[in-house]
């Protein structure tokens, strides 16, 4: 545990090299679990998008836009992380009231035994990604078409779907350091790319 970080990181993917030989099935084995990463939060982006042409109440459309998101933060945050791609974040608070934020992935012994499905990890991680840059546009577009009452709405897509892919990246990548080792050596490949490639042209 870092001492300025109130963080855990659970290593449970031990090395990359263990499993990289080890072929992964493609077959969807969770498929409810599947449905339901993507059902909240598409409807929630479905609800946003038509609600306008369907209801006009706004307390209606925002009330069933957050009871999606946070349906869908729930079930992604504990079930289907966990079961999809063996991950999972969550938070303790120890016996002197401090807050510790734990992030664990399987174990590369339980993946022996109940290998991760490429299929499903394809359709985690493409959900995952995805709507919260969505919501992003839609925060733009709401500022910038002047749509005040719906920046709360988009504010809430934001958080709750962001948190749960910042959750999830530090569960795959691990510590705060070696997120910030893994942008500085891409950064670094990319500026070392674009000077060799001058380099020839010259």
């Amino acid at each position: 545990m870092d001492s300025n970080d109130d963080t855990e990181d659970v290593a449970l993917f031990d090395t990359e090299e263990e499993t990289a030989n080890r072929p992964k099935k493609s077959k969807i084995r969770h498929p409810v679990a599947s449905f339901f990463h993507l059902f909240f939060r598409v409807s929630a982006i479905i609800v946003y998008l038509l609600c306008e042409f369907f209801s006009s109440s706004f307390i209606a459309c925002m009330v069933t836009i957050i009871l999606l998101l946070s349906c869908d933060f729930w079930a992604v945050k504990n079930v289907t992380g966990r079961l999809m791609v063996g991950l999972r974040w969550w938070n303790h608070i120890d016996e002197d009231g401090n807050s510790h934020w734990v992030f664990e992935s399987r174990k590369a012994s339980s993946q022996e035994n109940n290998p991760i499905s490429e299929a499903e990890s394809r359709i985690f991680w493409l959900g995952l990604v995805t709507c919260p840059v969505l919501w992003v546009i839609f925060a733009f577009s709401a500022l910038f078409s002047f749509r005040v009452k719906w920046l709360a709405v988009v504010t809430m897509g934001v958080v709750l779907q962001g948190a749960n892919l910042y959750g999830y990246i530090r569960c795959k990548v691990g510590s705060r350091k070696n997120l910030t080792s893994m942008a500085t050596s891409y950064l670094g490949k990319q500026f070392l790319r674009q000077n060799t490639g001058g380099d020839q042209t010259s």
